[in-house]
């Protein structure tokens, strides 16, 4: 079958033989987007909707909260530790600091910060770029040094001066696996939905089909076949073209080939991908618009899980790392923490925990004040 297929197209040929030709199809191996961190952020970040707005609605949400710093059990207004975290470099804020750590442990899993110091105290943070940053492990297995490369130099910084927030990775000992990467095939799957659809656009919204010639009415030539191919290409290709009625030559006959955006459920297939997304960075499809999730009764009961589940957890993850790195270089005994009675989203769910404080007729005072966070 295969020889007798080939058979039709050899170079030696003068004329199209038409016969009665089988067109085999199958699926081939799906493309999908290389694991590394400058294609998940070209393809995946940088070119989905879903993914982009998942990142800046945790990123921005975890830069809203503001951070408190302890000292045993007192809250400190003024500190040197407040003060870098308020003003962490020249060029950046507070604010820009934490949402960039988490934009980047979203997209690639790690975030690095370089501490400055000086006289052993810090005075700098920087993050830096995850996909220029090599961890060098020592003869224990322990990163002795990072290596932040760019534009062919390199520098050896060490694992003292670079706080590395990864989240885990079951496959891997020192970089951290993102929701970027684990929901890529998704986004892949999204990105090309949207692609199909804007050739189907460029195409007159057609599907794909063939111009099929009678064998009946004789031979091809190489010529008629050639002015075919260039009419429909200037014609009747491309969204200006679109409705444009085609008319065809005695013995041709159009057969379309491919599948009908309602025979592919083209909708439903985006908005299941986007719902995939969302659930890989833990956020409520609700909240992106996205229809056909019924899993909260409301937008508001969507928002507080968005930051119950999803943006609190990580602010702990940042404020605990740099509790960890950060305070004993200013020894003293401090605690960074973040207060969440400043979270409008949250507000009913404060509300309810003061009233059932305050109903609380067996607590004294000072036992209701420690219950609701402001103890001694």
């Amino acid at each position: 079958m295969f020889k007798k297929i080939q058979s039709l197209f050899s170079s030696d040929q003068k004329q199209f033989r038409i016969q009665p030709v089988v067109s085999l199809h199958g699926l081939g191996q799906p493309q999908w987007t290389p694991q590394n961190y400058t294609a998940l952020a070209r393809q995946a970040y940088a070119s989905n909707a879903i993914a982009y707005r998942c990142v800046r609605m945790i990123a921005e949400a975890a830069s809203s909260i503001p951070l408190i710093l302890y000292d045993a059990n007192s809250e400190l207004i003024t500190h040197p530790l407040l003060d870098i975290l308020k003003r962490p470099n020249p060029l950046q804020s507070g604010r820009d600091l934490i949402e960039s750590i988490v934009s980047v442990l979203m997209v690639a899993g790690n975030s690095y910060i370089e501490v400055s110091s000086l006289d052993g105290t810090p005075r700098e943070l920087v993050s830096l770029r995850p996909d220029r940053v090599q961890v060098i492990p020592g003869a224990n297995g322990w990163p002795e040094y990072y290596q932040y490369s760019v534009y062919g130099s390199s520098v050896r910084l060490p694992a003292e001066t670079v706080l590395h927030i990864r989240l885990f990775n079951p496959l891997d000992d020192y970089y951290g696996q993102s929701p970027l990467e684990a929901a890529s095939r998704s986004i892949d799957t999204h990105n090309s939905a949207s692609a199909w659809n804007k050739a189907m656009l460029d195409n007159a919204a057609r599907p794909s089909g063939a111009l099929v010639f009678a064998a009946s009415e004789g031979k091809l030539t190489n010529e008629q076949f050639d002015r075919i191919k260039s009419e429909l290409e200037s014609t009747y290709q491309g969204a200006a073209n679109a409705g444009r009625p085609m008319v065809l030559e005695g013995g041709l006959d159009w057969k379309e080939m491919g599948y009908s955006p309602k025979d592919m459920e083209f909708t439903e297939t985006k908005n299941a991908s986007a719902r995939e997304i969302a659930l890989a960075f833990g956020v409520p499809p609700m909240l992106l618009g996205i229809p056909g999730d019924n899993t909260f009764s409301n937008y508001a009961e969507a928002n507080r899980s968005f930051w119950r589940q999803t943006v609190v957890p990580h602010v702990g993850r940042i404020t605990e790392a740099l509790t960890n790195f950060l305070a004993p270089q200013f020894g003293k005994d401090l605690r960074l923490s973040f207060d969440l009675d400043q979270v409008e989203a949250l507000a009913p769910d404060r509300d309810a925990l003061w009233k059932r404080v305050n109903d609380a007729s067996f607590l004294t005072e000072e036992e209701k004040r420690t219950a609701v966070g402001y103890g001694q």
